[in-house]
């Protein structure tokens, strides 16, 4: 069977000026995942395709179970008995699918949670197009009660892009990284989509019983849209930044369940668009 790898190794040409060479490079891997819930009726086994997505290899149990949770699909590590690759498929494609296997009393809906859409890297599902949605799915605003000063935010990049090593072989991953009220540096997840990095993160939380994640700060490596602001929410998180834009939309979540929205944290600056209150300043 085919071990999965975040990077693989292929020959390209490089020209540079009147410099020509042939050599090898890393390149990010990129595979499809499909993420299926199994459930149990009448004594037999039935499986439903939630999602297809296009990921990096790697923390894939993460990504499903991470997936389901921001989804609203299961509401604690209880709910899953047991995660594994499916050894139905072929075996060149055994690790592109996982099947997540429910317990017995975990209520699920296969007509409310299918979707049975194709998921690119770049733009993940876009299940919760509405605030209304969220806040069914959301027991409530993150605590987060705690404060730090503005030199704690500017030298979080500088600590995830250290961290980052498949990005520095391949130059083509995004990462959603993990920090504690001190600045520690506490989890890292890498992946061809925004989306699946902080599902994997997220889901190393749910796996572990972490969550929720209420003394937390997330920074991610692209900017801040509202689905991940949405994913940071549903783990507690209070504290979201990013090294782009926020969108409107995403603000306005931050700005609802009293997140703290940070956003163009780069270069030693950074602007606050929600969630003030967390930021002790020493300056004016």
């Amino acid at each position: 069977m085919k071990t999965p790898t975040p990077a693989i190794t292929t020959r390209i040409l490089t020209i540079e000026g009147d410099t020509v060479e042939r050599r090898s490079d890393e390149v990010a891997a990129e595979e499809p995942m499909e993420v299926r819930v199994v459930v149990e009726k009448n004594g037999r086994p039935l499986r439903h395709s939630i999602s297809v997505t296009m990921r990096t290899p790697g923390h894939d149990f993460e990504l499903a179970a991470g997936f389901l949770f921001t989804e609203g699909i299961v509401a604690d590590r209880g709910a899953i008995r047991q995660i594994g690759y499916c050894g139905a498929t072929p075996r060149f494609a055994q690790h592109n699918v996982v099947n997540v296997f429910l317990n017995p009393d975990v209520p699920f809906d296969p007509e409310k949670f299918s979707r049975n859409v194709y998921t690119t890297s770049s733009c993940g599902i876009c299940g919760k197009t509405s605030l209304e949605m969220v806040r069914v799915a959301c027991s409530g605003p993150p605590v987060g009660t705690f404060q730090v000063d503005e030199k704690y935010f500017t030298q979080l990049p500088e600590q995830l892009s250290k961290a980052q090593a498949v990005f520095w072989r391949t130059g083509g991953l995004h990462a959603s990284a993990l920090f504690d009220t001190r600045g520690e540096l506490l989890i890292l997840r890498e992946d061809v989509g925004r989306h699946n990095a902080l599902d994997k993160l997220v889901g190393a939380l749910f796996l572990e019983e972490r969550l929720p994640a209420s003394e937390t700060v997330v920074l991610l490596s692209g900017r801040a849209s509202y689905e991940l602001v949405q994913k940071a929410l549903m783990a507690g998180i209070p504290v979201v930044a990013a090294v782009g834009a926020p969108s409107s939309l995403a603000i306005d979540m931050a700005r609802e369940f009293n997140m703290t929205l940070i956003g163009f944290l780069r270069n030693g600056r950074f602007n606050v668009y929600t969630g003030e209150h967390r930021i002790a300043l020493t300056k004016t």
